[in-house]
């Protein structure tokens, strides 16, 4: 019975596009990421529990900080995959900024970016496609799907103009999950 089907032509053609079908779509949806895990391990800021306050009478100027302080904070909500952890803001006292995750536990998955974003934050599935509707800043290739990672803002990026970060998969153009960057108060706690 499969014999005569195996010497017909067009059962090779079919087997051919299944084949590069099956294959085309292992690597499109990489399912074995289903199953596997990344810790990262970058060194975050230590960030003093209150800021300095700077010294001296009029016509001086505000002494620049000694220490990074946090300029704005919040936690990651989940989306298209659950993700906890927090993500916060930190201005270097060279003036540059870099952004820092913290704790994050989400999926892995294909092609995942983490990007500042200029749209609120929504919970769940009304925001999983929210954050390439306006602006945003791609930071760079998300390191690990567990564990605390930073990345330095590019000279030029404002993080001002934004208000949220997203653990974005570039593929399938959604969010695993995302933070909202609250702006923190100078000297707070």
């Amino acid at each position: 019975m499969i014999r005569p089907l195996l010497s017909k032509p067009a059962t090779w053609i079919v087997v051919a596009v299944l084949g590069a079908g099956g294959a085309g779509a292992l690597y499109w949806f990489q399912p074995w990421r289903l199953f596997t895990d990344t810790v990262a391990t970058d060194v975050l800021s230590v960030v003093p529990s209150a800021a300095p306050q700077p010294s001296g009478g009029s016509g001086t100027r505000p002494a620049v900080p000694a220490s990074p302080a946090v300029i704005a904070q919040g936690s990651f909500v989940t989306q298209e995959h659950d993700t906890s952890g927090s993500a916060r803001m930190v201005r270097n006292p060279d003036g540059s900024h870099q952004l820092e995750i913290a704790g994050l536990d989400t999926s892995d998955g294909p092609d995942l970016r983490v990007w500042l974003s200029d749209q609120k934050v929504r919970t769940g599935t009304a925001g999983w496609r929210v954050f390439d509707d306006g602006e945003y800043a791609e930071l760079g290739k998300l390191k690990g799907n567990h564990g605390d990672q930073v990345f330095r803002l590019a000279p030029g990026v404002d993080p001002a103009a934004f208000q949220s970060v997203s653990i974005w998969c570039k593929r399938f153009a959604v969010s695993f999950g995302a933070a909202p960057l609250e702006p923190r108060p100078a000297g707070a706690a």
